[in-house]
């Protein structure tokens, strides 16, 4: 992945606490020869300068596991939906794990960040336009009703 530190946000991450123990559980059970090791290895560093926030208290413009956003590929205007996934990515589906590089440079960011991801056609860049659905705000409006 190569999360780059020229983006544009140099904000830290702000992770719920339920996806920060999520995320730890998932990298207690993989092994460093594991194909994601790369991408692992930058999950761990993003989660140690991480702000960790109660559920109930993240702002609904930031990417959390399992919301879906718009996001657009720099340069060429390309938009996408995905939706950050903790499983298997399949983008015919739209569905992009956190375990990919794609997947790790979203969580945690916000709605406008700019994030920079290594592929196998080279590196791009993606903006964030829109967090259109996040779990913890529909929850929150759920509960509200």
């Amino acid at each position: 992945m190569s999360l780059s530190a020229d983006l544009m946000s140099t904000r830290p991450l702000t992770l719920t606490a339920p996806d920060r123990e999520t995320l730890r559980q998932i990298l207690a059970s993989r092994g460093s020869a594991d194909r994601e090791a790369r991408t692992l290895t930058d999950l761990i560093v993003g989660l140690s300068g991480s702000v960790v926030v109660p559920s109930g208290d993240v702002s609904p413009s930031v990417v959390t596991l399992n919301s879906r956003v718009r996001v657009r590929t720099l340069g060429t205007d390309a938009e996408r939906v995905l939706t950050l996934v903790t499983g298997q990515s399949d983008l015919r589906e739209g569905r992009v794990s956190v375990l990919t590089p794609v997947g790790a440079a979203l969580l945690g960011r916000r709605e406008g960040d700019v994030v920079e991801c290594d592929a196998p056609a080279g590196r791009f860049r993606l903006r964030i336009e829109a967090v259109l659905y996040q779990p913890e705000s529909a929850d929150a409006g759920a509960l509200a009703a």
